[in-house]
């Protein structure tokens, strides 16, 4: 992913990015050179640095009546990020007064794009059961690299278990609470995860779809199908 779409990604707009990015390459500087180096017009500078400054992520000195901003430690953004994440946190009690369950349960809940996929895999983490994993090609980390290295490593932080049964003669991402096995299938962009009473199917068409059914019986019924495929597959 480029530099400038993660910034994005975290809550930059692009002139910010652009900006911030600009400051690190060339140091302290005037506002000026930033909008020549970031290739963007003087207000729209102007207003991402007052914008960048608010944030924590440029600080600025006065030489000879001049202002020189210059970009903090990246590491900051770790900073911003957790500062975001308190803010919802103070909001949540009054937010959770706001929020209306459904008056009936929904059992199949279907999710869209990147982000989507992005929470199917956070359920994963925050339901912390063992995973049943079938029909894996690789997608996840080729697709998504870094949220892939950012789980695994939640995964086994957390202890979580998942048995892997893949294609013959894939290669499988190592991780160690991963256990893999291969069988002789057909390719498919579809995989199927199965853990605690949920079912999910990942597509990974573009964008990548998933379907997650959230029920006991059909859980159980999966999770045993998996293990007749288990013994079957080989080490």
């Amino acid at each position: 992913m480029a530099l400038r779409d993660m910034l994005k990604k975290i809550g930059l707009t692009s002139n910010e990015s652009d900006v911030y990015l600009a400051a690190l390459r060339i140091g302290s500087n005037t506002a000026g050179r930033f909008s020549k180096e970031a290739q963007i017009d003087r207000s729209a500078t102007y207003d991402s640095v007052k914008r960048l400054l608010e944030k924590g992520l440029l600080t600025y000195t006065i030489i000879s009546g001049r202002k020189y901003f210059q970009a903090v430690d990246p590491k900051r953004l770790l900073e911003y990020l957790k500062e975001k994440e308190e803010i919802v946190e103070e909001a949540l009690p009054q937010l959770s007064t706001l929020y209306k369950e459904p008056k009936e349960k929904r059992n199949v809940t279907l999710y869209y794009g990147y982000k989507g996929i992005k929470s199917v895999f956070n359920d994963i983490l925050r339901e912390g059961k063992p995973n049943l994993v079938y029909g894996s090609e690789g997608q996840f980390e080729e697709k998504m690299p870094g949220f892939c290295t950012y789980f695994i490593k939640q995964q086994e932080k957390l202890g979580i278990k998942t048995k892997m049964i893949i294609r013959s003669h894939r290669k499988s991402m190592p991780s160690k609470t991963s256990t893999v096995r291969r069988l002789d299938v057909a390719e498919s962009s579809a995989v199927t995860n199965i853990y605690g009473n949920k079912i999910t199917i990942i597509i990974w068409s573009e964008p990548p779809e998933a379907v997650v059914i959230e029920n006991k019986d059909a859980a159980e019924s999966y999770r045993s199908y998996f293990e007749i495929l288990w013994k079957a597959a080989r080490r």
